[in-house]
């Protein structure tokens, strides 16, 4: 074998068993599909790289990977990082009774903890200190009390480096170059956050506590080689272990090659890795095994977002983290829905580019109405002030299933693709909850909410966090995965990334993938392989 391990993507999943088996010994090559991108090439301007294709990557394999099913757009990272690169930073636990039902026995929150703790300590997650809250973070609070819920008021860890002596009194207090410089605990220098907003699209002084600034570094110390713009095509059983082929993607031209490895970690994310061994189970036929639950069990994790007018207040959207802080609602003290609510924020570079790049979406028309939407919003009021994105994220029904079809029109003989199938019958009442919740909390504070008319008419959704496909299970016949994230039928084939998650969680994921993560690699080196 030409390695010991070899991971397919660098997102939580891929970078974080990639490290802790390079610190084992092992030799791990890890392929990650998008480039390596830093504060000298993040977007910035129209022009510039935004869009990843999926029809030709091999010449458009920008910042956002944006998919577009019949009533779910999901929005992915593509980078060395994965998602951890455009995702809101956000580090958390979800309640540990959200593993009694749907998850395999031996996965529970206790046997979690460490875990957790782990990936939170790795990646130096921190509040936003008191001197620094943005005006969202004191709306949030204000909103809660107005409601009768100030205790259900919280500040979220963030992944991100903070300096105590920041705060917004002093003069031209989000300069970059007020942001101080600093080695990190893997030896990687950063800066501290000057609460630019620009979380989303890279940050400008390296506050970020990406995975390219720990864990990934942490691995190539270790020995563990990256190759960026690598995408995956096939895995294959070799004697010894598997065959990975890919397509190297060079300036719009394609380079095939393929790499052996004893054991392979699939983490492409939630679609990635499900589309990747539906197309090896059915397609090449190389990994026939696989259970006929692939792509069963999808969730959108209930995200939803309503933004909400507030003409004689200033909220300052674009400055500060983009999310910071949260009202609990996940006990089912609301309808009996399990959800939160979370202050949002976006970079004053979206209203620039939201024209230019609606042009180059490949979208069908409820995504194309939210983005001509989001457009009159911009252009309707001062988005710097005056716009409260109130988010949420909610336990749905996970009852999406993702497959490899045909377009319709080309009678069976098309190339087939990834397709969602999701209803929205058993998840509604969860975002009908929040959705009413974001309306009382911004007539509460004297905001006027305007709930996107993508789901009031055509109950079109937006997510960031995609969740299952590749569900854990028993056996192969509830489940594509063990709780080892082990494939059932194919021995050293394992997947660990969001697609394993086999129910919604109600909160942003990251920590609970990487906590996932840390578990798999610990259980591989424990057992042996």
């Amino acid at each position: 074998m030409d390695y010991d391990v070899i991971a397919i993507g660098s997102g939580f999943g891929g970078a974080i068993t990639s490290c802790r088996l390079a610190e084992k010994g092992y030799k791990v090559l890890i392929l990650e599909r998008g480039r390596r991108w830093d504060k000298t090439n993040y977007p910035r301007r129209p022009q510039d790289p935004w869009i990843w294709n999926h029809q030709h990557p091999e010449s458009e394999n920008g910042w956002l990977d944006f998919r577009v099913f019949e009533n779910m757009a999901v929005a992915q990272g593509a980078a060395v990082g994965g998602g951890s690169l455009i995702y809101a930073n956000i580090s958390c636990e979800p309640r540990a009774d959200i593993f009694l039902k749907g998850w395999p026995k031996e996965i529970t929150y206790s046997e979690l903890k460490p875990h957790y703790d782990q990936v939170a300590k790795f990646m130096n997650v921190k509040k936003v200190p008191v001197g620094q809250w943005p005006a969202r973070t004191k709306l949030m609070q204000e909103a809660a009390k107005a409601i009768g819920k100030g205790d259900r008021f919280q500040q979220l860890d963030l992944a991100v480096s903070f300096d105590d002596n920041f705060n917004y009194d002093q003069p031209d207090p989000h300069n970059p170059l007020k942001s101080r410089r600093f080695i990190n605990d893997q030896g990687v220098e950063q800066g501290y956050c000057v609460h630019l907003g620009n979380c989303d699209i890279g940050c400008d002084v390296d506050a970020k506590n990406t995975l390219d600034r720990n864990y990934i570094p942490w691995a190539e110390k270790y020995g563990a080689q990256v190759r960026p713009l690598h995408l995956v095509t096939n895995i294959e059983p070799v004697s010894g272990g598997y065959r990975v082929s890919y397509d190297e993607l060079r300036g719009g031209d394609r380079a095939s090659g393929s790499q052996t490895a004893r054991i392979v970690v699939v983490a492409a994310g939630s679609l990635g890795s499900t589309e990747l061994l539906l197309k090896c189970r059915d397609l090449a036929r190389s990994l026939p095994q696989i259970s006929t639950r692939l792509g069963c069990g999808w969730s959108s994790n209930g995200d939803f977002l309503t933004p909400a007018f507030y003409p004689n207040r200033n909220v300052f959207p674009s400055r500060g983290p983009t999310i910071t802080s949260a009202i609990n609602f996940l006990d089912r003290s609301e309808g009996g829905e399990s959800f939160w609510i979370q202050d949002g924020g976006f970079p004053d570079l979206l209203i620039d580019n939201l024209q230019v790049e609606k042009g180059k979406l490949d979208v069908t028309s409820p995504a194309q109405l939210l983005i001509t939407a989001i457009q009159g919003i911009l252009q309707s009021t001062d988005p710097v002030k005056h716009v409260m994105p109130w988010f949420a994220q909610g336990v749905d029904a996970a009852d999406g299933t993702l497959e490899l079809k045909r377009p319709w029109w080309s009678f069976g003989f098309g190339k087939p693709s990834l397709h969602l199938a999701w209803d929205i019958a058993k998840s509604k009442a969860t975002i009908d909850a929040i959705v009413q919740m974001h309306e009382r909390l911004a007539h509460a504070t004297g905001g006027t909410p305007i709930v996107p008319i993508t789901w009031t008419v055509d109950r079109f959704l937006i997510t960031p966090h995609p969740l299952g496909g590749c569900n854990m299970g028993a056996t192969g016949s509830d489940g594509v995965v063990d709780h080892r994230g082990e494939v059932f039928g194919h021995r050293n084939l394992f997947v660990a990334d969001a697609a394993i998650i086999p129910e919604a969680l109600g909160v942003n994921p990251s920590r609970t993938i990487g906590a996932l993560a840390e578990r798999i690699a610990a259980l591989i080196v424990a057992d042996g392989r």
